[in-house]
């Protein structure tokens, strides 16, 4: 019997160790719709197409109703060092896929707009053979897939010929998947839930040259519920139920859009994310009374994140070589909200200088727009504290889009 209550006990701090601070860095993607990709997402003033659902729902009031398709790839490749466990590990190639759809009306002085879109999720996956250090020397899954799709109904009134106000629902449906070690064991959890939010924008026209957007977005909550499954409590029960509350941070951005010339358009946008008030203290409730209880005593049912608010800042432009035919530059720095202590491989976390290209072609109705980035990720050094993964840990991304439009008037 004492033994058993040691396996128990002791299971329980190793789940918690490796388990609490699992979740990982900001989400949030550049890569909703091509040519705002290709712009470095600094598109909150110009907004011409209709993933202004996403960026600034003010902007389809001086859009023609239209009908918008894109898809992105991203593919994450993460590296982790630590030389005293002798561990020099790289994530597997994989392919997130984001698609979306946007359309939407114009009635005049009204315009209506629906956008089902993927506005944030990424993963990765580590070979469980280089990490087997973390594991009792077994060879365990180490992946993570996070996802969200956005339901959002839109509507946007033109108050006057140069200023505009929009507002779309959001209605988010949220997944989360994680494998990795608790101990020497698999630990798996399985999750998904529902939540809402407001988007609301507003466009000012100065002049046909000069615009300045401003969007705000409103915190978002998702009961997640699921299961996680893993042997660390037994020969306690090996799966339980267990739900959590996470939410998606208050976003606040402006920009301007200058047109110096006939075929230029120039855009600078500074995003902020109130990652402090929604990523501080993740806590779930598990069903079964066993784990519930085992969790809450040793503080492992508690994420323990602690983000900070950053701020991003975008520029971007955007030049028709000829009427048919438009190429894009951007770039964003995208300072990461995690602190050293929070740090994992599973979501990692770093400082990003990122530059972006793209290109449309247009005929008649028809257009297509294609895109790229390549996320450049500084080091972070992490040294050893309690609750944390030390090594060096580094983020490059790249990622592809492509969109077709067309204007149905």
């Amino acid at each position: 019997m004492k033994n058993t209550v040691k396996k128990f006990f002791c299971g329980s701090l190793l789940f918690f160790f490796f388990v609490a601070n699992s979740f990982g860095n900001g989400i949030s993607l550049n890569s909703v719709g091509a040519r705002a990709f290709g712009m470095g997402g600094a598109f909150i003033a110009y907004s011409i197409d209709g993933s202004a659902i996403y960026w600034n729902p003010a902007g389809l009031s001086f859009q023609k109703s239209s009908v918008y398709l894109y898809g992105t790839d991203i593919i994450p490749m993460a590296s982790y060092k630590f030389t005293a466990m002798g561990i020099d590990a790289k994530t597997k190639t994989n392919h997130y896929l984001t698609p979306g759809v946007f359309a939407n009306y114009n009635l005049g002085n009204i315009s209506l707009g629906l956008g089902v879109y993927v506005p944030a999720g990424l993963g990765a996956e580590w070979d469980g053979s280089d990490l087997k250090v973390f594991s009792g020397g077994n060879s365990l899954e180490w992946e993570s897939k996070i996802g969200v799709i956005s339901i959002s109904p839109t509507i946007s009134v033109k108050a006057t010929e140069q200023l505009s106000f929009g507002m779309a629902v959001n209605i988010y449906y949220a997944m989360f998947d994680l494998s990795k070690p608790a101990g020497p064991v698999q630990f798996t959890e399985t999750s998904d839930g529902l939540g809402f939010g407001f988007t609301f924008g507003s466009l000012f026209k100065i002049s046909d040259d000069i615009s300045l957007g401003a969007t705000f977005k409103t915190k978002a909550e998702v009961t997640m519920k699921g299961d996680a499954t893993s042997t660390v409590f037994f020969p306690g029960p090996t799966k339980s139920e267990f739900e959590r509350k996470v939410a998606w941070p208050m976003w606040v951005g402006g920009g301007v859009a200058v047109r110096p010339m006939d075929n230029l358009v120039l855009t600078l946008d500074a995003q902020w994310s109130q990652w402090s008030k929604s990523e501080d203290v993740l806590t779930a409730k598990y069903t079964d009374p066993i784990w519930n209880t085992a969790m809450t005593t040793s503080g492992g049912d508690k994420m323990t994140l602690h983000w900070k608010d950053c701020m991003q800042i975008r520029f971007g432009a955007e030049y028709w070589v000829s009427p048919d035919f438009a190429v894009r530059v951007g770039y964003y720095y995208d300072p990461a909200p995690a602190p050293d202590e929070t740090v994992n491989i599973l979501f990692p976390s770093s400082t990003n200088h990122v530059p972006t290209f793209g290109f449309t072609y247009k005929s008649d109705k028809f257009h297509i727009d294609v895109a790229g980035e390549y996320l450049i990720g500084g080091k972070r050094t992490i040294t050893p504290t309690l609750h944390n993964m030390p090594g060096e840990h580094q983020l490059n991304t790249l990622a592809f889009s492509i969109g077709v439009g067309y204007q149905l008037d």
